[in-house]
């Protein structure tokens, strides 16, 4: 299930794409990017709707992942809730 970013407060927001951010150890490049833009840089995404806020009920987990992908892990329906 998507969950909209705007669904999540602030804080609680933030919190999730750091974590998101320091467990991916995402490659950015030749230049090295602070914490900060890296956050900046997924909440842009988030924004733009090219990254998604999904949780599983199954697992009770919540995660950050691009919108194809979950499109493609839910064989192309897409969540209407």
């Amino acid at each position: 299930m998507i969950i909209p970013y705007t669904d999540i407060s602030p804080d609680t927001l933030t919190n999730l794409i750091e974590y998101y951010v320091l467990r991916e150890g995402t490659d950015y490049g030749e230049q090295e990017m602070t914490m900060a833009d890296k956050v900046l840089m997924v909440q842009h995404q988030l924004q733009s709707g090219e990254v998604v806020i999904v949780y599983s009920e199954l697992h009770e987990t919540v995660n950050l992942m691009p919108r194809q992908q979950f499109w493609q892990q839910t064989a192309g329906q897409p969540d209407y809730n």
